[in-house]
């Protein structure tokens, strides 16, 4: 007598629409703060370095505490956590609009802005690692671009409120908007469960679930942590100081097809750096988690490469531009990727929200440390040679040391040490 296997639940890609949905909801309050911040400076008496401790707020507690947050996804659900984490989002521009201080902006947009989002970030990318264990990359990385996704659909809008209403108006307006669709979506979250008939995973996974205590005394997670870590800085390096490299190198005014190189390469980077987050997610799903990070890290070095020696071609500016950003996102499908196939799915969240802590470390690093170079050397050369190094650097890690650490670290019999049955 033959038997089948039946088909998995529909339900996981109804979770996948919920989740993109809930990403895009919170991504707002990070991709259009440029917007905000001269009516902000007008209104408040204060000069940009002031202005712009809200942002870095908002990310540090996004990433910083993210343990916290998976823990309390964790324990609690996602359900509840996501829907008060997009509530908190949208409330901070909501309470954001009547600030009439620094202090009332960093608690207001800066405070709630940053937990809720980081609520909602962990959250997702931990639920979806549940729902998807074939393809784990694929559906991280699908929620990961609707974060950057969200804000090619408000931008605009924003913009011309802001230059019809006010920012007051516009924060109120957007911050409703915001907590709706956030607790609306939140509300659609459910854990998966046995009668969902969830594939197993085509990749080589953990069947042990490893608690976070555990899992940080391992060398093969601080490996990731450094790896990810050494990325994130690399990335940021490009992100936050793009507008002065495009203005250095004479091209920010210069035009192409028509329009303004600067401009142009922030809209066609935007788009890619989407993309790339569930491309290359679908394709560590079938030729690995580490031979896919080689392959895009590589591409890093190279882009960046090509992008210094072409430096001066406003046309070849935009192209590349678009390359390197496609070489530096998809670290946000990778890693939470990798992780869970190594540590396990009970406590995805919570591990997850640990290692997305690299991204805080980077986002710290990579600002300072590339303004401080050039300073000192008066040109962005060393902080392309860094940004290379480390691209390159972290490729070869991903194949020739991660690549044989996790095998034998899943490799392991049932009886090491740090073996945990799955509960």
């Amino acid at each position: 007598m033959s038997t089948t296997t039946a088909a998995p639940s529909g339900a996981r890609w109804v979770q996948l629409v919920v989740g993109l949905v809930a990403m895009m909801a919170i991504s707002s309050p990070q991709y259009v703060w440029t917007l905000f911040t001269k009516p902000l400076q007008g209104a408040m008496g204060a000069g940009l370095p002031a202005i712009q401790v809200t942002l870095t707020i908002l990310i540090v507690l996004q990433t910083w505490t993210s343990p916290v947050q998976g823990y309390l996804i964790d324990k609690f659900g996602p359900r509840l956590l996501v829907s008060l984490g997009g509530l908190l989002s949208g409330l901070g521009w909501v309470l954001a609009s009547n600030a009439t201080s620094l202090t009332g902006l960093y608690l207001t947009y800066g405070l709630l802005c940053g937990i809720g989002t980081g609520i909602v970030y962990v959250g997702i990318v931990g639920l979806m690692v549940r729902w998807f264990p074939e393809k784990r990359g694929f559906a991280t990385g699908v929620v990961a671009a609707g974060y950057g996704f969200g804000a090619i659909l408000t931008t605009f809008p924003i913009n011309d409120m802001l230059a019809s209403a006010g920012y007051q108006h516009t924060l109120m307006v957007f911050g409703i908007i915001f907590a709706t669709v956030g607790v609306i979506a939140g509300l659609g979250m459910r854990l998966p469960t046995p009668s969902d008939n969830l594939p197993v995973p085509e990749v080589v996974s953990s069947a042990r679930n490893y608690k976070p205590g555990e899992m940080v005394k391992t060398p093969v997670f601080w490996l990731m942590f450094v790896m990810m870590t050494m990325m994130s800085t690399g990335g940021l390096m490009v992100i936050l100081n793009f507008a002065n490299f495009a203005r250095d190198f004479g091209v920010a005014n210069l035009t192409v097809w028509g329009l303004q190189a600067l401009p142009l390469a922030l809209t066609v980077d935007r788009i890619t750096n989407g993309l790339t987050r569930p491309f290359f997610g679908w394709v560590s799903d079938r030729i690995g988690r580490e031979n896919t990070m080689g392959l895009a890290f590589l591409l890093e070095g190279a882009a960046i490469t090509l992008f210094v020696l072409f430096r001066n071609d406003p046309m070849i500016f935009v192209i590349l531009s678009a390359v390197v950003f496609f070489g530096w996102g998809e670290i946000f499908s990778l890693f939470p990727s990798t992780l869970t196939d190594t540590f396990g799915t009970k406590h995805a969240t919570t591990n997850y929200g640990i290692l997305y802590m690299a991204q805080g470390v980077g986002s710290v690093l990579g600002g300072p440390i590339a303004a401080l170079l050039h300073d000192v050397t008066g040109s962005w050369m060393p902080v392309f040679g860094t940004i290379i190094t480390m691209d390159v650097l972290t490729g070869l890690l991903a194949l020739f040391i991660l690549k044989p650490m996790r095998s034998n670290w899943l490799g392991q019999p049932t009886g090491s040490p740090m073996a945990v049955p799955a509960e």
